[in-house]
């Protein structure tokens, strides 16, 4: 309380004389401060060229900086297309190198097969070539040498020259003009008389034997089975077969 009672009595002692005396001192600090403060000539000078000589700021615009980022992307791009287009064509060139390998190995090997295949083919004819030919084996069918024998060979002889007769037919005319004797021969009839007498097994004039001889059979007429296919020849055209035959002839 004595401290506060102090305080006012202190503020009660400043007249108007002392307000006065304070705000002339404020001014004359103020001036003295502005005075101050107001550079000289040579100060001014060294200020301005200071203020010359100072570097220029850079100023940095943020439309810039996206451009540069957009080049850049750009370029990015653009190399990896390019890089793209080069795979792809390496990509193409080893396709075309592979296609046109495998063509030349195709062609090779079909040239290899048809050479192959020429060389056996030669092969195979120097061989037939130098191979003698071999001849089929014929196995000749052998016969009797008895009237059953004769009969057979000559049915068979007869066969391959379409000349048509039995065993049965052949057989009894057999028996019937010379009783199976191949060297029968007929010494008293007109035929003798005229001096071509009937010989062999069926009795054959030689003029009708010589006119249907049958080929690969023997000239002699005394031959039995020559004797047999010639006068079944004969009997063949004129009366149709052998086997129709039961009487002279």
């Amino acid at each position: 309380m004595p401290k506060n009672i102090s305080s006012r009595l202190y503020s009660r002692s400043l007249t108007k004389h002392h307000k006065v005396a304070i705000a002339g001192v404020g001014v004359l600090g103020a001036a003295a401060i502005a005075m101050s403060a107001v550079p000289s000539s040579a100060e001014t000078k060294t200020t301005v060229s200071s203020e010359a000589a100072a570097p220029a700021q850079v100023a940095y615009s943020t439309q810039q900086i996206k451009d540069v980022k957009a080049s850049i992307t750009d370029q990015l791009a653009s190399a990896d297309l390019k890089a793209q287009q080069i795979a792809a064509q390496k990509k193409a060139e080893a396709a075309k190198k592979a296609a046109v390998a495998k063509a030349a190995a195709a062609k090779k090997a079909a040239a290899a097969k048809k050479a192959a295949a020429a060389r056996k083919a030669k092969e195979a004819a120097s061989r037939a070539a130098k191979r003698p030919a071999v001849k089929p084996h014929v196995v000749k069918k052998s016969y009797p040498n008895n009237l059953d024998g004769w009969i057979r060979e000559s049915l068979d002889i007869m066969k391959k020259h379409g000349i048509p007769g039995s065993y049965s037919g052949i057989h009894r005319n057999v028996m019937r003009e010379s009783s199976g004797n191949p060297m029968a021969i007929n010494d008293w009839d007109i035929n003798a008389i005229n001096g071509i007498p009937s010989k062999g097994l069926l009795q054959v004039i030689p003029p009708t034997f010589k006119a249907y001889h049958v080929p690969g059979t023997s000239w002699n007429i005394y031959d039995p089975v020559a004797n047999i296919t010639a006068a079944c020849n004969y009997a063949a055209d004129r009366y149709g077969s052998m086997d129709n035959v039961n009487s002279a002839y």
